[in-house]
C-alpha cells in the first residue's frame, strides 16, 4: 500500500487467494505506511471490508489475530485501537505482557516454557550430533565460568538453552524462542531485582547436558523440568 497524492495511505483489493493472511498483511502494511502509533485508531469494519474487497468473517478473522497478539484492542461502541505498532517486516510479531503484573506474566510464560523446553530437551536427545554437542558443552562452559565468576550469568544461560534448541534440528523451535524472545528474556533479566533469581538451577543445566548427551530423551525431560520447578519457586517467593 503506498500513499496517495493527499499522502494517506490506500488500501488496496486483494486477489482471491489466502484472505485472511492477507488482510493481516494489508493492515500490518497500512499501520506502517500510515504511521500510526499506541493509542491510534484503525479503520471502521466496514471501511476495511470496503477497501479490500472482503467480507465480515475474513476481517474479524484478521482483527482476532492482531488481538491474540497483543498489539490492538477493540473498545466497545468506539472502534478498534493499536496497542504497539507493527510492520510487515515484524509479521513474526512477539507476545507481550502487562509488566505491571510481573509475577502473573513470568508464571503465565512459564508454562509455556514448560511446553517447549521440556520436548526441545528431549528432541535434541535423540537428534543431537557430536558437533551440536561441542557447541552446547562450550556454552556450558561459558555459562560457569561467568556464573563462578559474578554468581550470575544471565545471557550465557539463554545461550546455553539456544544451543539446546538448535540440537533439535527443528527450525521450530528457535523460530519460536524468537517470536517469544522479548516475553522469555524477562527471565535472564534479574526478575524482581534479585540477583540471585533462578540461582539454584545452575547445577542442573550440567545434568541436561549429560543427559542430552547420553542419548536419554526422559532424563533431559527431567532435568528441565527441575530447572524450571526451580523458576517457578522462585518466582513465588521472590514476588510477595
Amino acid at each position: 500500500m503506498k500513499a496517495n497524492r493527499s499522502d494517506r495511505p490506500v488500501i488496496r483489493p486483494l486477489p482471491a487467494i489466502d484472505r485472511a493472511r492477507q488482510v493481516t498483511d494489508a493492515l500490518a502494511d497500512y499501520v506502517e505506511d500510515a504511521r500510526l502509533q499506541a493509542g491510534d485508531r484503525l479503520p471502521a469494519e466496514r471501511e476495511l471490508m470496503a477497501a479490500l474487497a472482503v467480507g465480515r468473517s475474513t476481517i474479524r478473522e484478521a482483527i482476532r489475530h492482531f488481538q491474540a497478539l497483543g498489539v490492538i484492542e477493540t473498545r466497545k461502541g468506539s472502534g478498534t485501537y493499536l496497542l504497539k505498532p507493527v510492520s510487515r517486516a515484524t509479521i513474526h510479531m512477539p507476545l507481550s505482557f502487562d509488566a505491571a503484573h510481573l509475577r502473573d506474566a513470568l508464571l503465565q510464560t512459564l508454562e509455556v516454557r514448560r511446553g517447549i523446553e521440556c520436548e526441545a530437551g528431549m528432541v535434541a536427545a535423540r537428534r543431537r550430533t557430536k558437533k551440536d554437542l561441542v557447541v552446547i558443552e562450550e556454552k556450558l562452559n561459558a555459562m560457569e565460568r561467568v556464573h563462578l565468576e559474578k554468581g550470575t550469568s544471565g545471557p550465557e544461560d539463554l545461550a546455553f538453552h539456544l544451543a539446546v534448541y538448535d540440537a533439535t534440528h527443528n527450525p521450530l523451535f528457535r523460530q519460536l524462542l524468537e517470536q517469544m524472545r522479548e516475553t522469555f528474556e524477562r527471565f535472564w533479566e534479574h526478575p524482581f531485582d534479585r540477583q540471585d533469581f533462578a540461582r539454584r538451577s545452575f547445577p542442573f543445566h550440567r545434568t541436561l547436558f549429560n543427559a542430552i548427551a547420553a542419548g536419554d530423551a526422559e532424563a533431559a525431560r527431567a532435568e528441565t523440568l527441575k530447572i524450571l520447578d526451580i523458576v517457578e519457586e522462585d518466582i513465588k517467593e521472590m514476588s510477595k
